[in-house]
């Protein structure tokens, strides 16, 4: 009897610090959009239009860097992702017009993808034993949701002693320290079988592959939900939210403005997704990966619209951040997984990218479209309601995957 592979490695413990200190960063843009713009007088649409190129360039970086991973190394891949988003983080520091920030963020949004889920789920589900690989991919990702507990908060009581300019050179010097970490970081290489195929004849292979394709066109939805809910909440929040009663529970808890209620509510949604996301890891590993798919756009679609609905108070905030936060990232790990057991896991860098692109597409338009209905109506209330309805088509186009039996358990 061959002894249980462990579940936590250095592989994981890295991988998840390096995810969880990047998307702390990452998540806590949203927290700038209204310092920004009042400082030089810009409309909301220019930020967003910088957070929304960023999403882009992260989409477009990640099947690149996936292949500079695939090519020559985990680890050289994951240096120069850090050290392009510590470069424009510290550039945009220096940036006073809406074209500069606007170019910057494509380093940014490279950077992220270094140092994000296409490469380090992939070195870390390399490193899993089959067994593990479902839950290792959750707990990966989960990291993700930790950073986005405390990166808008930290950001949020950085600005009350600090200039954004400071706080940027300071999340510089928080990504570069990670790279401390990586000699810990080596992952187990390709077997005989999986070299010997091309990354060429992999690709040709998904792309004729509908399932592929409906996997690619599913994960717009959840880019355009998250991204725009990252950049577009806190600020939402501070002008939309009803007031926080004074002596309330919320007051009690030290937020006493709807400015401290938006930033915490981003990390609300990080906590909540914690768990969310280690039951979806833990449910892919027992039921089909692509019905759970569809049952996490379909909870997205219905909260979302319930809460839109409704009168938006600071009780209704933190209800929905909680309900929203356990459906987050939840498609991370599935998504990532249905696309290591189609196609192998010796180009899942790349194919995952690939579709990664999809949902960074959809992180564009949310974040973009965010920013231009908000300067043209005075409100978010139409962009919300599109985001519900490309919620209910990814909820629709996972249910025609042909899933093998074996993904469902594996």
């Amino acid at each position: 009897m061959q002894p249980k592979t462990p579940l936590f490695t250095p592989v994981l413990i890295v991988g998840c610090v390096i995810i969880m200190v990047g998307f702390s960063i990452r998540a806590s843009f949203g927290v700038f959009q209204i310092p920004i713009a009042e400082e030089f007088g810009w409309l909301r649409a220019e930020f967003s239009l910088a957070i929304a190129i960023q999403n882009l360039a992260w989409g477009i970086g990640q099947p690149i860097f996936g292949a500079i991973a695939e090519k020559i190394g985990d680890r050289k891949a994951i240096v120069l992702g850090a050290l392009t988003y510590a470069a424009g983080l510290v550039l945009s520091s220096f940036a006073v017009t809406p074209e500069q920030h606007q170019m910057l963020e494509i380093l940014v949004g490279f950077g992220i993808a270094g140092t994000g889920f296409g490469v380090i789920l992939a070195v870390v589900g390399r490193a899993s034993s089959d067994e593990n690989r479902s839950m290792s991919l959750a707990i990966a990702t989960a990291a993700g949701s930790a950073g986005q507990v405390f990166g808008a908060p930290t950001a949020e009581w950085l600005l009350t002693f600090m200039t954004w300019q400071q706080t940027f050179v300071l999340f510089a010097v928080a990504i570069l320290s990670t790279l401390l970490l990586l000699p810990m970081m080596r992952a187990p290489v390709a077997s005989k079988v999986e070299l010997q195929e091309s990354m060429g004849a992999i690709l040709m292979k998904a792309f004729r592959d509908p399932s592929y394709t409906l996997i690619f066109l599913g994960f717009f939805s959840c880019g355009y939900q998250l991204a725009f809910v990252t950049a577009h909440f806190p600020a939402m929040i501070t002008e939309m939210c009803g007031p926080i009663m004074p002596g309330g529970m919320l007051d009690g808890l030290g937020i006493s403005s709807t400015s401290a209620l938006g930033a915490v509510a981003i990390s609300l949604i990080g906590l909540s997704n914690i768990g969310g996301t280690l039951l979806a890891g833990w449910a892919g590993k027992h039921f089909s990966k692509k019905y759970l798919l569809a049952g996490i756009y379909t909870g997205r679609t219905i909260a979302a619209a319930v809460f839109i609905m409704m009168p938006i108070t600071p009780m209704s905030v933190v209800v929905f951040s909680i309900v929203m936060g356990s459906l987050w990232l939840a498609t991370v790990p599935l998504t990532s997984g249905l696309v290591a057991h189609l196609y192998g896991l010796r180009y899942m860098g790349t194919l995952y990218g690939i579709v990664f692109f999809s949902h960074q597409l959809g992180s564009f338009l949310g974040v973009w479209l965010g920013g231009r209905m908000y300067d043209a109506y005075g409100d978010y209330t139409m962009v919300w309601w599109i985001g519900v309805g490309v919620g209910a088509f990814s909820a629709i186009v996972h249910l025609p995957i042909k899933e093998p039996r074996q993904a469902a358990t594996a």
